[in-house]
């Protein structure tokens, strides 16, 4: 259940808009939502879920809803899943919240594929059933639910229907290849579970998740969610080390986690088992990693990459250091970070205008605030500062343009 500023039965997918998700049923009924070791189990997959980073607001009650999640058809608001029996849903039964998670029907309405039961459709029902029991045992919240502000003629519920049924399918196609019993546990936690797909995945006209390029990447954010097909992470130099690293602490050489991806870290997978991390890790790589490439070296010459080391050096250095190696705690290394080698400059300018909140991962790491320097540095100087770091320590010769640029700045963002 992760936001990710479009989701909402999780978080990282916020702008998840129009997806859909669904699950296999299995298993028998549960036990009564007093059974301690099922509540356990559901407070755990609620965790790997990110269920709160849709349906807890900063200052709400918890699962009471009311996180705003943005897309391009308008918005819509998690909802709130407590017990109350008024406002949440205290009135279900188990086999209603499952029918929600696999189908996208709550009693009474169809669900819009902002809470992404496309992933949520592989889920069991014995993990279904152990959410029910955590979510039905906790402080009902009286907090009303917000209705989506949806554009026409995406505010018409009932064409969910029709969406369904050209959309809503089984199964994720799957971007890397396996066949051990780790992998297939990680293609669980990360398809179905973590939802991953709906926000690292490209999108057609109506919303829906395109899986002939799952996981590939999909610009839904200010900050894009990147290409982590097997062949994308190793492209950005990551290993599979290196990844676990990142889903349990928040930090890795490549870099640390930003935009939606940060609350995936804080609010999920930092408190997953190192075995569930290590099974994610081997599904997004596969049996068979391949090799991490290195850093191509490429030449900078010219009074531009002159401005640009200049720039850096006077309002970057002192956090990331003269050779771009970062400082631990403080600042991410620039030499390598997967921002710095995408082939996509977007995250790398909106970021440099924007700035980066502090980023406190529990007790494991922290990162302190990046200024944005929309204020500061012009068109010309943004520019010059990317092409020397793309350059220098990303090994990427095509250069961005001012235009570029201007655009992203147009776009907007909330300036440090």
């Amino acid at each position: 259940m992760m936001k990710h500023a479009y989701l909402a039965l999780t978080s990282i997918a916020a702008a998840v808009l129009l997806s859909a998700c669904g699950g296999k049923g299995e298993g028998a009924s549960a036990p009564a939502a007093n059974n301690k070791e099922m509540v356990e189990r559901g407070r755990y997959l609620a965790k790997a879920g990110d269920c709160a980073a849709c349906h807890t607001a900063p200052s709400g009650a918890n699962f009471a809803g009311g996180v705003e999640l943005a897309s391009p058809y308008g918005k819509f608001y998690g909802t709130n899943i407590t017990p109350d029996k008024e406002h949440g849903i205290g009135t279900w039964s188990r086999d209603d919240f499952y029918k929600a998670l696999h189908d996208g029907k709550s009693p009474g309405k169809q669900l819009y594929p902002a809470m992404p039961y496309t992933s949520y459709r592989g889920l069991s029902r014995e993990d279904s059933d152990a959410l029910y029991a955590y979510f039905m045992q906790l402080k009902p919240a009286a907090v009303a639910n917000r209705e989506p502000d949806l554009k026409f003629p995406y505010n018409m519920r009932f064409g969910m229907g029709i969406w369904k049924a050209l959309f809503l399918k089984d199964e994720l196609t799957d971007a890397s290849a396996g066949t051990s019993a780790e992998w297939k546990r990680g293609r669980y936690l990360t398809n179905t579970l973590g939802h991953c797909a709906e926000c690292h995945t490209p999108r057609g006209a109506l919303g829906q998740m395109d899986l002939s390029r799952t996981l590939t990447g999909n610009r839904m954010a200010r900050i894009g969610a990147p290409d982590i097909t097997p062949a994308g992470l190793a492209a950005f130099g990551w290993t599979p080390e290196d990844m676990q690293t990142f889903l349990a602490t928040g930090v890795a050489p490549q870099g640390s986690a930003t935009g939606e991806m940060f609350e995936v870290v804080h609010m999920s997978t930092q408190y997953m088992k190192p075995e569930d991390l290590k099974a994610m890790t081997t599904y997004l790589f596969g049996d068979k990693p391949l090799a991490p490439q290195a850093l191509k070296p490429v030449e900078l010459t010219g009074a531009d990459i002159d401005a640009g080391r200049r720039t850096y050096l006077a309002v970057c250095a002192g956090c990331h250091g003269l050779d771009g190696g970062g400082k631990p705690h403080v600042a991410v290394a620039m030499k390598g970070n997967s921002s710095v080698r995408n082939p996509d400059p977007h995250n790398l300018i909106a970021a440099t205008l924007d700035g980066i909140k502090a980023q406190h991962f529990g007790e494991k790491e922290s990162m302190q605030e990046m200024p944005g320097f929309a204020g500061q540095l012009t068109d010309k100087e943004v520019t010059d500062l990317v092409n020397f770091l793309r350059g220098g320590w990303g090994g990427i010769a095509a250069k961005v343009t001012e235009p570029q640029v201007k655009a992203i700045r147009a776009e907007g963002g909330a300036h440090h």
